[in-house]
């Protein structure tokens, strides 16, 4: 009984592929039409994004091999007198690497080069002017003021928003695993502020890590000279004076090299060719979604026009 059931509805079950091509063929027009709406609704989208322009520096970790040798042949002699002499020049990379991402380096970066209205308050770049376009909703450029918004609070970013910003739309830092090489690129409505802030990056971590370094073995000098001055053992005051002249040598190298962690292989360029957005691969998705969604459409109009008692009562639940 359930074979002769099962093979008396199975005819009815069956997908038969000309009525399918029959119902897409009397649907013909209402998937044109549809398909032609997301066409036209893509493109002017995709004409309505605008131009992103990426500008990259290639990075090589700088020549520290002097530092190196000279922190093997005195690092026991500073382990004796309570001394770190610094890390060697990979783990200073990585440090720089992971400085450059870092909230308070971003926050100061951004503050140093007055870039809070770039970031927060433009709608575009002018190209023939070569200045940003300023919105006018958020900040005014006549009072430089930030303006409130409907609740009467300020939209003056703070530095979570700013660095947030720069960090998920704007910054990429990436390190090639067979190289070494370390890429730093800035992606901005502006080709000229996409080229200059990846300079300004690269200036600034140099800068930085510098800064810390000379900081840091200044203070061991003074640590070691205090040292010196409380013994009386000619072998200890020699090898303080090995270690004071040790880290004199670290601020005079590091004062002498403008590329201090990072030497620039490939500098960053004002890109004449925007990267983003992909304009035909967006026009394409959209067309694309609106076939298939105008198929859809028919399918289910064809279902509910053939079972109609069914269509009205699944509608109705």
């Amino acid at each position: 009984m359930n074979e002769r059931t099962e093979q008396a509805y199975y005819p009815d079950d069956e997908i038969d592929l000309r009525d399918l091509f029959r119902t897409l063929w009397d649907g013909k027009w209402l998937i044109m039409a549809i398909t032609f709406v997301f066409a036209v609704g893509g493109v002017a989208y995709a004409l309505w994004l605008p131009d992103i322009y990426k500008s990259e520096a290639l990075l090589a970790p700088a020549n520290g091999e002097q530092s190196r040798q000279l922190g093997g042949q005195l690092g026991s002699l500073a382990s004796l007198a309570g001394v770190n002499i610094g890390e060697d020049g990979s783990s200073k990379v990585v440090i720089a690497k992971e400085t450059l991402k870092s909230r308070a380096f971003l926050a100061d970066f951004i503050r140093r080069h007055n870039l809070e209205v770039p970031l927060m308050a433009t709608e575009g770049w002018n190209v023939e002017k070569g200045e940003w376009i300023i919105d006018r909703e958020v900040y005014n450029p006549e009072t430089n003021t930030w303006l409130n918004d409907d609740e009467g609070e300020s939209m003056k970013p703070s530095d979570w928003d700013l660095v947030k910003r720069f960090r998920q739309e704007l910054l990429s830092v990436s390190q090639s695993e067979d190289t070494g090489m370390i890429t730093v690129s800035i992606d901005s409505k502006s080709p000229v502020a996409a080229q200059q802030w990846t300079e300004w990056l690269v200036e600034d971590i140099n800068e930085h890590m510098r800064e810390q370094d000379v900081r840091e073995a200044n203070k061991r000098i003074d640590y070691l000279r205090d040292k010196l001055q409380e013994t009386n053992i000619t072998g200890m005051q020699q090898v303080f004076y090995q270690l004071i002249e040790s880290e004199t040598r670290t601020v005079m190298l590091a004062n002498a090299s403008d590329e201090y962690v990072f030497e620039t292989v490939d500098p960053a360029v004002i890109p004449e060719e925007e990267s983003e957005p992909s304009r035909a691969l967006i026009c394409v998705v959209i067309t694309i979604l609106g076939g298939m969604l105008a198929v859809f459409v028919v399918f289910i109009r064809s279902f509910i026009e053939s079972n109609p008692d069914q269509g009205g009562s699944e509608f109705a639940s």
